[in-house]
């Protein structure tokens, strides 16, 4: 049985803080009492200051203590759609697959959905994500309190636009601001304080001026964040061309209404022009970058040249059905790859510097908290912060040998590498093991429901080879 003391040291470790000063402790140690990093230093040190009886002792032996990673963006509700759309045009995948399978959930499902992506994001080190926009997020809220996850949950809000299934084309403009002001009386700060109610725009092709505008105002008045998927396809940008008479596209109307603030997180932002970087950087918004689901679907996202222009950057896998991998240690090697193969394209010379190892690791931690606005209290490891915590062993074949441990951390390591996870100061994964729920009921319940929702939804997956 774990112990009930309240103050824990992890020591004997290498850490990586993500302090103003990119500080990392070589034989470290990091205190934490209840949900917060009270002390941080050399093990000598802290463990000279830490005598007390009742103080739990953890020697990690060389294993590396890092911050929390923070998924930016991800639809925890697609989660029981892994696979149901690969390798189809992007028609087929929205209208075919994706709003099928969505209008047909559940508040169950979303529950049951959510939990299998925790799953996977607590092994993957994510202690903190922003969901990118479901339908239940009572749903959500349920599940990531079970898990002991850190959240921004949104609801996806749609009032325009055509092929919407009929659930979603009824809702007017006055009900889905209505159902945020509810969702985020009913959930904000609730879970310990861990889940933050957020408001979400799906995306431009389903929003009318009004209810971006709204959505702003009423952003502004509760003192939350905005979540939108934006400047995601060429198509994207010709539709607002044509229908609100600009002369480029998302970002470019959006500036023009007054809609970029610096409380809003632009997922995407593949088919962006310089000026639009400009605007992005001039008006604070913050950009989550999810690498496998652009160049799956969607393009090269300019992220070196944001990045070189001021725009926070971060780091999100975006839902099962664009990316099937729910994993932050791999995003952040496909961003470095991928961008440094960006550099050839744009350029026609190679750039091994493009996106170093250092900054890719800032994605996935202190920038990925300023993304989702909570980097006073999540992000790095600092006294007075919150106790979010990822442990690695990296004397595995995946990584060994250790000869720079930043690099190693983008480069080498693996999801098997992560050992144990802590979010507001609590173990939530020890020695690989998901504390708070059973992993083998939440997979067997999964397969149960997806079936189920597949049926319901009219969703069939033809075959690919002989299957006999």
């Amino acid at each position: 049985m774990e112990s009930t003391t309240k103050i824990t040291i992890l020591h004997n470790a290498l850490i990586v803080t993500m302090d103003s000063e990119l500080r990392v402790f070589e034989n470290g140690a990091i205190v934490f009492d209840g949900d917060k990093i009270t002390d941080i230093g050399k093990s000598d040190n802290i463990l000279r200051r830490h005598r007390a009886s009742d103080v739990t002792l953890h020697d990690l032996n060389g294993q590396f203590v890092l911050p929390g990673f923070v998924n930016t963006h991800v639809h925890t509700s697609q989660q029981l759609g892994r696979g149901i759309a690969d390798d189809v045009d992007l028609i087929t995948w929205l209208h075919g697959r994706i709003w099928p399978y969505e209008s047909h959930m559940t508040e169950e499902d979303s529950f049951i959905s959510t939990l299998l992506c925790g799953i996977e994001l607590i092994h993957s080190g994510v202690t903190c994500f922003a969901e990118a926009g479901g339908q239940y997020v009572s749903g959500m809220a349920k599940a990531v309190e079970l898990l002991g996850l850190r959240a921004c949950l949104t609801k996806s809000i749609m009032d325009f636009g055509e092929g919407l299934p009929d659930l979603w084309s009824s809702q007017t403009t006055d009900q889905c601001i209505q159902s945020q002001k509810e969702l985020y009386e009913k959930h904000h700060d609730t879970a310990e304080g861990r889940i933050r109610v957020w408001l979400g725009i799906r995306q431009i092709l389903n929003s009318t001026d009004r209810l971006l505008l709204e959505t702003r105002d009423l952003a502004r008045e509760l003192n939350t964040g905005i979540h939108m998927h934006i400047a995601e396809i060429s198509y994207e940008n010709q539709f607002v061309v044509d229908s609100r008479k600009v002369d480029h596209g998302t970002v470019t109307h959006l500036k023009k209404i007054d809609f970029l603030q610096s409380n809003l997180l632009a997922a995407h932002c593949v088919w962006v022009n310089d000026n639009e970087i400009g605007y992005l950087s001039r008006a604070g918004v913050k950009v989550s970058h999810c690498p496998a689901a652009a160049m799956r679907m969607l393009g090269f996202a300019p992220v070196r040249k944001m990045i070189d222009a001021g725009v926070c950057v971060s780091l999100g896998t975006d839902g099962a059905p664009s990316n099937n991998r729910m994993s932050i240690v791999d995003e952040m090697y496909l961003a470095s790859l991928i961008n440094k193969g960006h550099e050839v394209f744009t350029t026609g010379t190679t750039d091994p510097t493009a996106l170093s190892a250092e900054v890719v690791f800032r994605m996935a931690t202190i920038d990925g908290a300023k993304t989702v606005l909570w980097d006073n209290e999540i992000g790095s490891l600092e006294v007075g912060k919150k106790a979010d915590i990822v442990i690695i062993d990296p004397c595995s074949w995946t990584m060994a040998p250790i000869h720079d441990c930043i690099s190693s951390l983008v480069y080498s390591m693996r999801t098997e590498n992560i050992i144990s996870v802590i979010c507001n100061g609590k173990w939530i994964m020890k020695d690989k093991k998901i504390l708070n729920v059973d992993e083998k009921e939440i997979i067997l319940q999964a397969k149960k429901a997806s079936k189920e929702l597949l049926e319901r939804a009219g969703i069939s997956i033809p075959t690919r080879m002989k299957m006999i």
